[in-house]
């Protein structure tokens, strides 16, 4: 049986998703972040940092590359992006360049070219490992490359001039904010405040509760928060979750990790979770964000995030039977990402609940049968 990777894997839901959205796909499809976010995880897997810089090398800088060394102009439309990109004063990084190349080159149908002439230029390929990057695995490029081409025969229609978002997320803002009032008295009009599906606007939920924490006296109308859909209200609830659709975020606390060994089915769990609580002495309150295809964990304080996986990369997630019924834990390959991993890590997570314990254990179980099915 050939190999899988986790991320082609998780890209392939998520195609399968836009071919199901409306057409043209634009920015308002609710798949669109998740499938450029998942783009890009690909393009910095095995992405190798030089050893003597002070500058944090991302794909970007692979990419900016192509027009250097196109002296013939056989690049075409390829040579044609990388120059608008270049050009885009609104963006300030080359994170946010990243992004906009890859949202130009999905637009105009171009991205499998893209990744070709990334393959016959020596000097791109020298910046990612030949053991962890799926550009260099021949095994994982082939499946890759066919699912460029199934982006490709999709038709996109987005606005590229709105972009100057790109430097700090994916999703789409609902406005903008005028700087040069800084200072004085500001009045905000808010021109998005939810998703098309009815959901808060994601990114507004953390600034608002980021407001009501600094000012106690703001008084947020619940309404903004919630939202109901048949059963399924989006609020703040006494669980201490964040729901929106089919995504929730918990407060949790996070309990530590440690390595396991080399097996990762659920019978390491029995052992795997005593053996991290005894040599872990702190915890941390965490944010465990839960999205469609991948979960997320963050301090809440800090908004450090501590560790992300796909739900296919953990192979196995269970409660602790006893004495404290609200401890749980999954196991992922050890830093997957590098080169001398050994065997897999177990997470250990503590709900508020017992109920809402079991509530995570299963939506983990559900986001990995969900992508394992629809592949």
């Amino acid at each position: 049986m050939p190999p899988k990777d986790p991320l082609l894997e998780t890209l392939k839901v998520c195609i399968l998703n836009l071919s199901q959205s409306e057409s043209p796909v634009t920015d308002t499809c609710l798949h669109l972040s998740s499938c450029c976010e998942l783009l890009e995880l690909i393009f910095r897997k095995g992405l190798q940092q030089p050893v003597l810089s002070l500058v944090q090398r991302d794909y970007w800088h692979g990419l900016e590359t192509l027009l250097q060394n196109d002296l013939c102009g056989r690049l075409g439309s390829v040579s044609l992006a990388v120059e608008q990109t270049i050009n885009c004063k609104k963006l300030l990084t080359a994170q946010g360049r990243g992004r906009y190349f890859l949202r130009l080159a999905v637009n105009r149908r171009i991205l499998g070219n893209v990744v070709k002439h990334m393959l016959h230029t020596p000097k791109i390929l020298e910046f990612y490992s030949t053991t962890i990057s799926i550009l260099r695995n021949e095994d994982f490029l082939e499946p890759f490359m066919s699912l460029l081409l199934v982006i490709s025969e999709m038709e996109f229609k987005l606005n590229i001039e709105n972009c100057s978002f790109l430097d700090e997320s994916w999703l789409l803002p609902g406005g903008v904010i005028l700087s040069r009032l800084k200072g004085q008295p500001l009045s905000l009009r808010l021109l998005r405040c939810r998703d098309p599906d009815g959901a808060v606007f994601r990114p507004l939920v953390k600034t608002l509760r980021l407001l009501q924490q600094e000012n106690p006296a703001v008084r947020l109308d619940s309404s903004h928060l919630t939202r109901r859909h048949g059963t399924n209200p989006r609020k703040l609830d006494q669980s201490q979750c964040l729901r929106e659709g089919s995504r929730i975020v918990y407060i949790v606390q996070y309990l530590g990790k440690a390595n396991i060994g080399m097996y990762g089915g659920k019978e390491v769990l029995q052992y795997g979770i005593p053996f991290v609580l005894e040599r872990s002495d702190s915890r941390k309150e965490v944010l465990l964000d839960m999205k469609e295809t991948h979960l997320t964990c963050t301090e809440k304080n800090t908004k450090l995030e501590l560790f992300q996986h796909h739900y296919p990369e953990i192979s196995c997630v269970g409660r602790f039977s006893r004495p404290d019924y609200r401890i749980f834990a999954f196991c992922v390959a050890d830093v997957p990402d590098t080169p001398r991993a050994t065997g897999f890590c177990c997470v250990v997570l503590q709900a508020a609940s017992a109920q809402e314990c079991e509530d995570i254990v299963s939506r983990v179980a559900a986001g990995f049968k969900h992508t394992e099915w629809s592949v």
